[in-house]
Formats: C-alpha cells, sequence, structure tokens
C-alpha cells in the first residue's frame, strides 16, 4: 500500500464530445473502400522481378544466409558442434531404427539425407534434424501392422520347425517405412505450400509435452523384447499397450541370460556415465559422448567374448557401406497409410517448429512456419525415395549443438558429413554390437521425457484446465496408441476451448470512482454501481453455443425476468381491452335508456339532451408494470471481449433490444470492434428504428450518454 501512495501518478484531462458511432464514423471518416476477394487474389498473383527474387530466397533460404555467413566469428563452434552431434547421429540412427522395425543401417541413413535437405531449405539455426525417438515408434506400429511376423513364417523341412524369414521381413518393412515417410512429407509440402502452418497452433505445449510422454511409455514398452531377448505377441487397436506388458510379464521366464547381462551392465555404465558428465558441464568444452563410447565399448567386448555364437546375443548384424540409390516408394501401399502419414506430419512438423521458435526467440531471429512445413516435407519425401524413415528435431541433439558453439545450419551440414564417413567407411565395423546395448540406449535416453510428469504438479497450481489436457493426452496416447490418440488428444484439446466459451463469466460493471474506467463489481470493493444502468459483461465471444446462457444471466444480473415482465404486461393489456369492450357495451345500454326517455319528455332542453346521451367511459387508471421504479433506467452491453458473431448471436443482440424496449429499459453497446459492426450491419441488426447511435466507442461515453439524454449542448466539456 505505502509503494502505491508512494508511486507517482500521471493524470491525464481530455475535453471531448461523448460520441456515438455515427459520430465516431464521420470524425474519423471511415472508409468505405473495400477490397474484393478477385482483387485480392490479383494481387497475389502479379508478378515482379523484386517479387520474383524474394519468393526464390524466402524459397531456399540458404541463398540468403549463406553468402553473409561470418566466417571467422562461426566457423570455429560450427565444426565442433557439427562433429559432437555427428558422433550423436550413431547411436541413435541405429537405436531408432529398432524402434521403427528396420535394419540399423537405415537410421544411418536417415541421419544423412534429410539433414542435408533441411540445411537447404530450413530457417531455425540451431535445432538439429534427424531421427527422433516418438516419429520412430509410430513408424514403427506401422511397419509392424502391415508386415507382422506372421506373415513371413516359414517351415523349414531340415530342422522340422519353423522360423521368421528375416529377410524378406525386413525388405517389407524397409518399403513401408519409406512409403508412410515419402507420403509424411508430400502431406508437409502441400500444407507449406498452401500457407497451413497455423496448423501447430491446435498442439497447443501440454499437449505436445503430455503426447511425447505417452508415447515414451511406448518406445520404452517395445525395447523390452531387445533388452531380454523374448518375443511377444503384435498387437494393435485400444490397450495394445497393456496386452504387450501382458504379455511380455509372461514371457519373462523364457528370457536370455547373456542378454539380460548385457542390458543391465549398459544401464549402470551408461547412467554412471551420464551422471558424471552432467557433473563436469561446466568444465568441459565438450559433452563426453557416452552413447559412443558405449558401442565401442560393446562392440569390441561382443566381437572379442562372440556373444553372438557363445551366448545367443543377438547382434545387429551386417551394415553394408556406401549410399542407397534412390527408388520411388512402392505406391500401392499408400492407401494402407494415410492416417499413419498425416499424424507423422503433424507432429514432426509440431515438435521441429515449437523448439524451432523457442531458439529463435531466445538467440534474436525469426522462424517462417509454412517454410519449415516444406523444408521438412521435402526432408521426408526425398529422404523415403533413399529408404529413410520420418524425422524431426531432437532436443538432446539440440542442446548439444548449441551448447557446443552451433550457430547456424552449418553445423548440421557437417554433422551429415560425419555420417557420411560412418556410411562410407566405419559402419560395417559395428556389425558385432549387441542389440539389447542399442535398447538401452533408447531407455536411458528417454528420462528427459519422463521428465515431463512434473509438468502435472506445475499446471495443477498454474492453469487446471491445461494439466487436465495434459493428462487427458497422456492416457488417450497410452491406452490409444500415437497415432489414434493424437487425433483424440487433439479434439479434446479444442473441446476444452468450446467448452471455455461457453461456460465464461458474466459480470456486472461499476464504475472506479473519479475515473472513467469500469471493473466488476464482485472483484473490487471501491467499484460503485451507477445508479439506474446495468453494465454488462461477458468473458467470451457471443455465439451460437452460449447465446442463450447470455441472454439468462443478463436477466438473472440484471434483476429483470424481461420474459415474465412482459408476460404480465400483455394479461394487463388484455384485461384492459375487456374492461373498455364491456365498458362500451353499457354506455350503449345506458344510451338506449336515455333515449327513450328523452322521447317521453320533450320538454328537455337541447343543452340537457347533450349532456344526458354523451355519455363519457373513463376507465380505472392501471398499474403499467414497466414504469416500476426497480427497473434500470438503461442497460449498455460491454462487447470488448466480443471478436465475432453468428446470425444466432446478431439475432440474440436483436430480441434484447426489441424486450426491454418493450419493457421501456433503452439498451446500449459499448466497445464494439470493427469486424462485430459488420457483423451487425450483414445481420440486418440496424433498421430504421434501430441505428448506429446505439453504439459507443467506450463505457464511460454510454453511461454519460444515458445521464444526460440526448442534448448534444449538455454533453459538451464532460470531462473524464
Amino acid at each position: 500500500m505505502g509503494e502505491m501512495e508512494n508511486r507517482r501518478r500521471v493524470g491525464y484531462l481530455i475535453q471531448r464530445d461523448v460520441m456515438d458511432e455515427i459520430e465516431v464514423d464521420s470524425v474519423a471518416e471511415k472508409s468505405e473502400v473495400k477490397t474484393s476477394l478477385s482483387e485480392k487474389f490479383k494481387e497475389s498473383m502479379r508478378c515482379s522481378g523484386p517479387r520474383v527474387k524474394s519468393c526464390f530466397l524466402s524459397c531456399v533460404p540458404l541463398l540468403s544466409w549463406l553468402p553473409r555467413y561470418p566466417f571467422k566469428q562461426n566457423v570455429f563452434g560450427d565444426l565442433v558442434s557439427g562433429i559432437s552431434v555427428g558422433i550423436m547421429h550413431l547411436p541413435q540412427g541405429m537405436a531408432y531404427a529398432l524402434l521403427a522395425a528396420v535394419p540399423p543401417v537405415f537410421g544411418l541413413y536417415s541421419s544423412f539425407y534429410p539433414i542435408l535437405i533441411y540445411f537447404i531449405f530450413g530457417t531455425s539455426k540451431h535445432i538439429s534434424v534427424g531421427t527422433y525417438a516418438v516419429m520412430s515408434v509410430m513408424i514403427g506400429s506401422v511397419t509392424e501392422r502391415l508386415a507382422p511376423d506372421s506373415e513371413f513364417i516359414v517351415w523349414s523341412n531340415n530342422t522340422n520347425d519353423s522360423f521368421i524369414d528375416t529377410v524378406a521381413q525386413n525388405n517389407k518393412r524397409i518399403a513401408i517405412a519409406a512409403a508412410v515417410t515419402f507420403l509424411s512429407g508430400i502431406f508437409q509440402l502441400l500444407l507449406g505450400l498452401v500457407q497451413f502452418g497455423f496448423v501447430v497452433t491446435y498442439l497447443s505445449e501440454p499437449l505436445v509435452r503430455g503426447y511425447t510422454t505417452g508415447a515414451a511409455i511406448h518406445v520404452m514398452v517395445s525395447q523390452f523384447k531387445y533388452m531380454f531377448k523374448i518375443n511377444p505377441q503384435r498387437y494393435s487397436g485400444p490397450l495394445s499397450l497393456i496386452y504387450t506388458v501382458l504379455d511380455v510379464c509372461s514371457l519373462l521366464g523364457g528370457t536370455n541370460i547373456g542378454t539380460l547381462v548385457v542390458s543391465i551392465v549398459t544401464i549402470v555404465g551408461l547412467v554412471s556415465a551420464k551422471e558424471v558428465n552432467s557433473l563436469l558441464a561446466r568444465k568441459l568444452p565438450v559433452p563426453i559422448p557416452v552413447e559412443l563410447i558405449t558401442i565401442i565399448i560393446a562392440t569390441v567386448v561382443s566381437w572379442r567374448f562372440d556373444f553372438k555364437t557363445l551366448y545367443k546375443v543377438e547382434v545387429v548384424g551386417q551394415i553394408p557401406s556406401g549410399l542407397q540409390p534412390p527408388e520411388l516408394p512402392d505406391f500401392s501401399l499408400l492407401g494402407s497409410m494415410v492416417g499413419d502419414a498425416f499424424a507423422l506430419a503433424v507432429v514432426g512438423y509440431g515438435i521441429a517448429i515449437s523448439l524451432g521458435r523457442t531458439f529463435a526467440l531466445k538467440y534474436g531471429y525469426k522462424v517462417d512456419s509454412n517454410q519449415e512445413l516444406i523444408a521438412l516435407g521435402l526432408s521426408n519425401s526425398i529422404g523415403g525415395m533413399f529408404q529413410c524413415f520420418a524425422i524431426s528435431c531432437s532436443m538432446s541433439r539440440t542442446m548439444v549443438q548449441i551448447s557446443t558453439g552451433g550457430k547456424t545450419q552449418i553445423a548440421g551440414a557437417l554433422s551429415a558429413v560425419v555420417m557420411l564417413v560412418i556410411l562410407l567407411w566405419i559402419g560395417s565395423l559395428f556389425e558385432e554390437l549387441p542389440k539389447a546395448v542399442l535398447a538401452v540406449i533408447i531407455n536411458v535416453n528417454l528420462q528427459g521425457m519422463f521428465k515431463q510428469f512434473k509438468d502435472v504438479s506445475s499446471l495443477w497450481r498454474t492453469n487446471k484446465v491445461d494439466m487436465l489436457v495434459w493428462l487427458v493426452t497422456f492416457i488417450l496416447t497410452v491406452l490409444l496408441n500415437p497415432d489414434v490418440g493424437l487425433a483424440a488428444s487433439i479434439a479434446f484439446s479444442i473441446l476444452t476451448v468450446i467448452f471455455r466459451t461457453q461456460l465464461p463469466k458474466y459480470s456486472l460493471l461499476g464504475q472506479v470512482p473519479g475515473t472513467d474506467i469500469y471493473r466488476p463489481v464482485e472483484d473490487y470493493n471501491q467499484v460503485v454501481q451507477i445508479p439506474g444502468l446495468v453494465i454488462f459483461r461477458s468473458s467470451a465471444t457471443l455465439y451460437f453455443a452460449n447465446a442463450e446462457m447470455y441472454t439468462d444471466h443478463l436477466y438473472e444480473k440484471s434483476g429483470v425476468d424481461i420474459t415474465k415482465l412482459l408476460a404480465h404486461k400483455k394479461k394487463l393489456e388484455a384485461k384492459r381491452l375487456r374492461k373498455e369492450k364491456k365498458e362500451q357495451k353499457k354506455a350503449k345500454k345506458e344510451a338506449k335508456k336515455r333515449a327513450k326517455e328523452m322521447l317521453e319528455a320533450p320538454e328537455l332542453s337541447d343543452m340537457e339532451e347533450r349532456f344526458e346521451v354523451a355519455v363519457a367511459v373513463v376507465a380505472e387508471p392501471e398499474l403499467d408494470p414497466c414504469s416500476d421504479s426497480s427497473l434500470p433506467k438503461a442497460v449498455i452491453l460491454d462487447l470488448s471481449p466480443v471478436n465475432f458473431l453468428d446470425t444466432v448471436g446478431v439475432k440474440t443482440l436483436r430480441d434484447i433490444l426489441r424486450d426491454y424496449g418493450d419493457a421501456g429499459v433503452k439498451v446500449l453497446l459499448s466497445g464494439c470492434q470493427s469486424c462485430v459492426i459488420e457483423h451487425l450491419e450483414k445481420g440486418g441488426f440496424f433498421n430504421d428504428k434501430v441505428t448506429k447511435a446505439v453504439l459507443f466507442s467506450t463505457v464511460h461515453d454510454a453511461v454519460l450518454h444515458c445521464q444526460q439524454g440526448d442534448t448534444k449542448e449538455a454533453m459538451k466539456g464532460t470531462h473524464f
């Protein structure tokens, strides 16, 4: 309180007429010029040299920033960063290939081709695109659904036993992964070309974090078969995760001991090394490449002690050197994966643009959302032709890229060069790497996603609706699988917005004494209601879903049930008419009787005649319910929160004006935005009786109008 008293107040004084919307339009000279849709289209299609150049540079951002690249300032940081991130791509690419249910080498391809494409077309300087756990598990659900183990069981006459033809299965799954990646890239390209980048606004931060946490559960469970070397049945549809967990538990008795030991040792070593890495993070110029060291040691030990033969530990197997030639995807598969591809397109873009905007805001540049769609679309569609699977942005690699000095997309390009070296000369050295090690790397790296459970407590304190979105998204993703769970979560998130508009806060406003400021009377102790006036405001826009509630709360807050009042008025009016009719009949009878008496008494004078014949019917005065002193003189509707009106909203306002007008109460509208006034005009709100004179720019203008009447001179010189 003392601070407020000591704070210096800056006063102001405005002297002007109280103006309704008609006068505002006149003084401000409202423009009547409106650009038609055809003219806008012609303008957008207009071609000029500078415009073509600008369009081309925006489509290929590399040509815009690379000529201005500050070589001396950034090259060292980008070089160190590129090598560091490239080293991370090796274990993550191989591990996430297991999630996608394809051979590990295809994870390396996915860490090379798409990165080069994004380097050319992307606009974010700091994010590291490439393989991502959530995207990989979504692809894995498609490949395992369309190429299940049951389709590749072959009977061996030599052993009288069945086995899975892994070569044929892998070829089929590679084709499926490439096809769904290609299709998701096409979706992203189309959305980018039609400027549909705003679609990411439907992926709120609580939704994205709840979704990635739920998807992390799927990722973790999917790796148990490699960590224990068991073969659980593949389930699909709702609750498939629950069935998989139950199946895994039932198969734990058949765990391969050698694989289990490898998994436990890798977990202990990897977690310990990461803790040491985090403790020494401030002292080390470059983070220790823990995953790379892990796979090198595991590969050497596996090769030296022949884990594959002696202990039946499953290893990565053949990793061909060189690059794959491009080939078109199998178009016959596309029809069965449209929904999956669209989900991949939305999730991949949503995660990338969220991180991209975060770092762009931090480092002071802008990320073009539509160009990001195009860049990711080209990365996935072209990558699909090189047998890559869908990519997005990884938070862990991005943080390493930034912490090691990465300043531009050059760091990403250098990481691709590192991957090229690995693919051409080094990849085959990791053929003896146990798959259990890759599975452990995946699950240990999920700890960042599992930390997002802390969001629940923080959201409980800040916004319970967002907390509900987080929890529902998490539960739906876990129970319905990532693809269906995403669609259901977006639908639920949109429903929360609809419910919030259906259940807004309705308030009566009062004046802060001595000011032109109006606030809800229930929220402030010193706010004063204007006698004889009802100032009403809803915190949401007015449309079909809440129009009836708007009217009901207005009647409730104003203390006047207009419906009952008008019904009572009609009853009294009907009663008065019946009484008048009855009196008229009685008067006619009296007139006939007097006429008969007049004929029998001709000595009456003309004056007496007229006096006797003229029968005046004086009705008893009726009490008009609308003249009740408890009724407000006027109702002011503050429409400043309203940003659009549909036909139901316009009709609701029209009915309010009519009903209160019939009750003798004036209704004024204040704070209408231009688009709302336009909706009122198109909706037929105005007529000969209702003009723009009922519209006022501010609540205070409307209040002064009610207090001063329509006399313009009395309004002049008003101070507020």
